[in-house]
């Protein structure tokens, strides 16, 4: 999974250096790179390995093909998504257009969210973080355990 937070630096060339758990966790998967695309949620890089956007891929084909929403979401998800393969030192080239949507312009956060993770600008996802937090807090009591039967 991808769990914690790190932070990185954009290095001369434009590169940046994925976290070596994260690399090890798709190269676990059989990937040597993520895909990137622009959250429209908020002002970061989503980052998925290819069997996630495979995933959410088949999830949008299963939509009626004449539907305006089947258009909407592949044009926000697919046509804006990116593969990024690793290079020998695990470093990835993020677009000028990924780094501008989340307003990065030297240091960026690598964030955990389990199966997939994000980058931030480390400022900004400070004020998030503030704010998921107290939305966690408010809306705690809909995370709930899963209920598995014994089985015997």
């Amino acid at each position: 999974m991808f769990l914690s937070s790190y932070e990185n630096k954009l290095d001369k060339k434009g590169r940046v250096s994925v976290p070596a758990s994260f690399r090890s966790y798709l190269s676990n998967l059989g990937y040597n790179g993520v895909i990137c695309y622009p959250s429209f949620n908020n002002p970061s890089i989503e980052a998925w390995p290819q069997d996630r956007i495979e995933k959410i891929s088949n999830t949008i084909d299963s939509l009626n093909p004449f539907e305006e929403k089947r258009d909407y979401f592949a044009t926000s998800i697919l046509s804006e998504s990116i593969n990024l393969q690793f290079d020998n030192e695990g470093r990835i080239s993020l677009t000028s257009k990924l780094l501008k949507h989340a307003k990065i312009k030297n240091s960026m956060l690598f964030v955990g969210q389990g199966k997939t993770f994000q980058i931030w600008e480390p400022t900004a996802f400070e004020k998030f973080k503030v704010n998921a937090k107290k939305k966690s807090n408010l809306n705690r009591a809909s995370l709930k355990w899963e209920h598995q039967l014994n089985k015997s």
